[in-house]
């Protein structure tokens, strides 16, 4: 029998307290394939184009085929997915002609990068030809690639959360490849923000809180409505975004860089959610207040802010500003008054 301190270190449980899959040595596997079903639903379904012949839109994701999961072996994840996916598009000319068609791709997989992925876009045979066909060809297709690369980065971010466990100095270390190539995958997520993956460090972080002012031309209630309002909130971020507003409803928007939780909803009048930045440490939420003040024919919006990060203060505020507050003003002609 080995003395104590000498004994193989991968099984020296003094690294975790729980004594839990110390080091993250142990086989252990996640199934991904029914997130992934409604995740690839959602990046997909409202994805917009638009030019001087008219605009598309992807209304309907008619097939989701297929399987994903992820392994962690030695701490390092390996990836399995493989997709034949199919779509409707439906698009809009100037002249206010309606048409439909779909989409088809056949080969989202571990195996091929973003850039040879197949996408195929054509119009239903009994649909005249159109313009817009070629749009949803072009910059539709380049559209459903970044979404697509979106699932690829929120499947190597977001659903592996929990999978590497932190050591004894409290860093989880991440080691990913997949099924067939040992490589980093390309394919980055677009957006606004940074889009580092998230840390899970499994330790406490350095938080802090803060309040911003605002005020909208506009009613408290009108106000109240836009963040809750899916329709509303995809017309002020200008992207496809899920909002279930209601009290444990879950929202997702900026592309999926910004994502959280209703907490309490007090019609007209106050708004808190568990919210947070996909870049954030895993499963680390701000928790976000919103209360609506009626100031006669404006609405003063008080936001407070508690548990942000103390190295993404800035970015928070600043997000808020532009993403929210500017957009807002700038979409519904609510005034543009700051304080």
């Amino acid at each position: 029998m080995a003395k104590w301190g000498e004994g193989d270190p991968r099984w020296i449980v003094e690294e975790r307290a729980d004594a839990t899959n110390v080091n993250n040595w142990h086989w252990t596997e996640r199934d991904a394939t029914n997130w992934s079903s409604d995740k690839l639903k959602s990046l997909l379904l409202g994805l917009n184009v638009e030019n001087d012949e008219g605009r598309c839109e992807v209304t309907e994701v008619s097939k989701v085929e297929g399987e994903a999961s992820i392994n962690n072996r030695k701490g390092k994840l390996i990836f399995f997915y493989e997709w034949n996916l199919k779509a409707t598009w439906t698009g809009k000319s100037k002249a206010g002609v309606k048409y439909k068609g779909t989409i088809e791709v056949p080969n989202l997989s571990d195996e091929n990068d973003m850039e040879d992925l197949d996408i195929s876009v054509s119009l239903n045979k009994d649909e005249p030809d159109t313009p817009l066909t070629n749009l949803m060809r072009t910059k539709g297709a380049e559209k459903i690639r970044e979404a697509l690369g979106s699932y690829v980065g929120f499947l190597k971010t977001e659903f592996t959360q929990g999978m590497i466990l932190p050591t004894a100095n409290g860093m989880a270390k991440l080691q990913s490849t997949s099924q067939s190539k040992a490589k980093v995958d390309k394919t980055q997520i677009s957006s606004s923000g940074s889009t580092a993956a998230p840390i899970n460090t499994g330790v406490k972080i350095p938080t802090c809180k803060f309040s911003m002012r605002e005020t909208f031309l506009t009613s408290p209630p009108d106000l109240y409505r836009v963040f809750l309002n899916q329709e509303m909130v995809q017309a002020f971020t200008h992207g496809p975004a899920t909002v279930d507003g209601e009290r444990g409803g879950k929202f997702r928007l900026l592309e999926g860089n910004v994502f959280g939780e209703f907490m309490e909803l007090v019609p007209d009048e106050k708004i808190v959610m568990k919210w947070r930045y996909n870049n954030w440490p895993c499963e680390h939420y701000a928790t976000i207040t919103m209360t609506f003040l009626d100031r006669s024919s404006e609405t003063e919006l008080k936001v407070e802010c508690r548990g942000v990060p103390d190295s993404e203060e800035e970015q928070t505020k600043e997000g808020w500003k532009r993403y929210y507050f500017g957009a807002i003003k700038q979409t519904f002609g609510y005034g543009a008054r700051l304080f």
